[in-house]
């Protein structure tokens, strides 16, 4: 199993400075990965949580991250495709892939907050066709040499899209999902799956035995897919009452990073963001730094 890690993007340890530390600090005790993710707006109320209330733009962030680094991978976890076009997500995701060298990996969502649909001017019902058709659209930008599609959601003129990207045929695009039937797209559509920070990780491999058989029925090789776990690690006193997975002393994380690579996860990046006594803009940043700097050492690939 692979072992990722989340750059600060979220809250007030979500500076210029601890983004290049995370980055190079990763790369160096080979780390895999690298990851973002997506949140445009807040209620008023904060009962999305800490780690919503402040959170950088995934795309420019990785930017950013590619420029400091050679080999680590750059994923974003999720984007979510009804807010953008297809076209302008192929185009920034294309220049994404051709400034990191071919490192990134494309993860989208269906979003579910109701303010950021209304804000981007977007109805929420038929999320699950919109997302095929985008993925489709989002495809044939990558690879083919015109491009002409008409369909329920977008339409492109016969056109071209150029610089493709580095990876071919394109960038691996993972689909965040938790629902059956998003699950089930996911097999039959998406290079992998990427569980969310709510996934009960006691349970995983039940959702990866639907997302596998769903490849399966539609012909593909379950095996080839990437499953890859958003691990919302919150370091705490040993031995709590009733912990959930990913908390506690790092011996019981290390643990349980083992217990998720039985369950069939082939990937799986430490996340403090959502820690909100980390990934909070009322946390203090020199204080999240110091304990997100012991996670890298300690959670470091062996």
């Amino acid at each position: 199993m692979e072992i990722g890690f989340a750059a600060p993007v979220s809250g007030s340890w979500a500076t210029r400075p601890n983004l290049a530390r995370v980055a190079r600090r990763a790369e160096e005790l080979g780390y895999h990965s690298l990851w973002t993710f997506q949140r445009l707006l807040s209620p008023v109320d904060g009962s999305w949580g800490e780690p919503y209330r402040a959170v950088q733009d995934p795309i420019v962030a990785l930017s950013y991250l590619a420029a400091l680094t050679e080999r680590i991978r750059l994923g974003v976890a999720v984007l979510n495709l009804p807010f953008c076009s297809p076209v302008v997500l192929a185009k920034q995701l294309s220049t994404l892939d051709i400034v990191s060298d071919g490192r990134l990996d494309v993860g989208l969502g269906i979003g579910w907050a109701a303010e950021e649909f209304a804000a981007a001017g977007v109805d929420q019902r038929g999320r699950g066709r919109r997302a095929e058709e985008f993925i489709a659209v989002l495809r044939a930008l990558w690879t083919d040499e015109e491009v002409e599609h008409e369909g329920e959601f977008y339409r492109v003129p016969r056109t071209r899209m150029d610089p493709k990207p580095v990876q071919r045929p394109h960038p691996p695009v993972l689909l965040g999902a938790k629902a059956e039937a998003a699950l089930r797209r996911t097999g039959r559509l998406a290079d992998g799956w990427i569980s969310s920070s709510s996934t009960d990780l006691r349970t995983i491999g039940d959702s990866i035995a639907i997302v596998r058989e769903a490849a399966t029925e539609a012909g593909r090789d379950p095996s080839a897919l990437r499953v890859v776990c958003r691990g919302p690690v919150m370091v705490r006193p040993e031995g709590a009452a009733g912990r959930r997975p990913l908390t506690g002393s790092f011996a019981e994380i290390r643990r349980d990073l083992a217990v998720l690579a039985e369950q069939g996860v082939t990937e799986v990046f430490i996340d403090l963001n959502f820690d909100p006594e980390i990934g909070s803009p009322e946390a203090d940043p020199e204080e999240s730094m110091r304990r997100a700097e012991a996670a890298l050492t300690e959670l470091a690939p062996a």
